[in-house]
């Protein structure tokens, strides 16, 4: 018998969650549930007393996964395939519900056994071990796995293959010298990825109300404005983090989110669960250096953030007024900080600005989605047919926005704080500028940002910013 031959009669069993994919389906499965109803929140601890297998049990029965999103280790998939083409038997054994486990051998079709958790028996580490050797004999069986509950079945198996091992099972590859398939590391750019450090620059709208206030050389508001920005970041970037679990499934089937960190499986649910303890513990530490006010202001962001998450950016309309209303909570966010009064002139304005802004980018989503009539696109409330008024509503905000301004810079509250209103005149030209320019260039679909981070991103914004700037301080003087 000549080598692949006896490779070929030594069954090929592979794990599943962690080795195969590069992701955990309990974590998935349970946002999945969660995006499902909130309220299962509450059974999840019931079931889990019961036991992992009837945990994953109970939230298999309640949803579906795609198989074909998942993301899958192509190097092993890849010798997988190759050993099956050969006529070696593979077999996928794992501890996942049997309802996924299926689902995914048969999208792969390479699979001839499908051993996984059935009934009340979570089919991990002894369990597994057990059942691998009630088929094929002690060392009858290759076996990749890639964590400490694959230990006993390396310690089985002929040949083990440590896959993307966690440290438990690297120190098992060490110690015995098996053949490893490494993957590589998360680096601090993806860590920056996770954060969206890049968001944080919408949280300068914290300082608008002290720059409006003109109190620009006042050490303690400008302090406070840096301690409400710190805060505001860590809790945004926890949100998004969140965020990021609910809509994995979704986030692998766009052209570029698919390579965000927990999509791709660069990072891991619970690596990022961590992440969101840490930020949350930030921010709100943060914010007890600041007012009762500003902690108000902060608690509902997070509840909003986290609804918008859930459910409201599926709803039509609403999901485009909560982003608006989330950039108008920052600027009462910096005026809880500092102490400061905002006009009802700063908010009307910056609801109506940030709407046409929330509108560009549905507009941009359906400009560039691949949608047939009368279908939604996936996860929103919008159709194909819906970009006219997207885009009419949108603009018509952009104008609304230029005429507040222009009503208060023509009230008694400018004429009482700018010994020189007639500098300031030219700052609704400008806000129609910003926002025509960027829905010219969703129209010409050259805007693929988020538009508030293109606009703080474009040179030319750049400079037509900082001339409103300048005018707004001379006018002051």
């Amino acid at each position: 018998m000549d080598a692949r031959s006896d490779r070929n009669a030594i069954p090929f069993a592979v794990d599943l969650d962690g080795t195969l994919i590069a992701t955990d389906l309990l974590w998935e499965g349970l946002f999945i549930l969660l995006k499902k109803n909130p309220l299962y929140i509450f059974l999840v601890p019931f079931w889990a007393a019961r036991g992992p297998a009837r945990l994953k049990q109970a939230i298999a029965q309640r949803i579906d996964i795609d198989p074909a999103s998942l993301p899958y280790r192509e190097a092993l998939l890849c010798r997988l395939r190759t050993e099956h083409a050969e006529g070696r038997k593979i077999v996928l054994a794992t501890g996942t519900p049997r309802k996924f486990a299926d689902a995914i051998a048969a999208h792969l079709g390479i699979f001839d056994l499908v051993l996984a958790t059935d009934g009340f028996d979570n089919l991990t580490s002894g369990r597994k071990r057990a059942s691998l050797i009630a088929a094929y004999g002690d060392g009858g069986f290759d076996y990749a796995g890639n964590s400490r509950h694959d230990l006993q079945v390396f310690d089985a198996a002929r040949t083990a293959i440590v896959v993307a091992p966690d440290r438990h099972a690297a120190r098992w590859q060490a110690a015995h010298g098996a053949e490893t398939m490494p993957t590589p590391k998360p680096t601090l750019r993806t860590v920056v990825k996770m954060l969206r450090v890049h968001q944080w620059l919408k949280n300068s709208l914290i300082a608008v109300p002290m720059v409006l206030s003109h109190e620009y050389f006042n050490t303690a508001m400008i302090w406070e404005c840096l301690l409400a920005f710190v805060s505001f970041s860590a809790v945004a970037s926890a949100i998004y983090i969140l965020n990021d679990f609910f809509d994995l499934a979704l986030d692998r089937k766009h052209a570029t989110k698919c390579n965000r960190p927990f999509a791709s499986g660069a990072l891991s649910i619970p690596f990022g669960l961590g992440a969101i303890a840490v930020l949350l513990a930030i921010g709100i530490a943060t914010g007890l250096l600041l007012s009762p006010e500003f902690l108000t202001v902060l608690g509902g962001y997070m509840v909003v953030t986290t609804a918008y998450s859930l459910s409201f950016k599926r709803m039509l309309l609403v999901d485009v007024l909560t982003l608006a209303g989330l950039y108008t909570i920052r600027v009462l966010a910096g005026a809880a900080a500092t102490g400061v009064d905002v006009s009802f002139w700063l908010l009307a304005f910056s609801i109506f600005f940030f709407l046409s802004l929330a509108l560009v980018k549905r507009f941009v989503e359906l400009r560039t989605t691949a949608i047939p009539p009368g279908e939604r696109i996936a996860g929103r409330g919008y159709r194909t047919e819906d970009q006219e008024i997207v885009a009419q509503a949108g603009m018509a905000s952009a104008f609304s926005s230029a005429l507040v301004l222009a009503l208060y810079m023509d009230s008694v509250a400018v004429r009482e704080l700018y010994p020189h209103p007639w500098l300031i005149w030219p700052l609704a030209p400008i806000v129609l500028y910003l926002t025509m320019r960027v829905w010219i260039l969703a129209r010409r679909d050259e805007m693929h940002d988020d538009p508030v981070v293109f606009i703080i991103r474009d040179w030319r914004s750049q400079i037509v910013v900082l001339i409103g700037a300048v005018m707004l301080v001379i006018g002051g003087w």
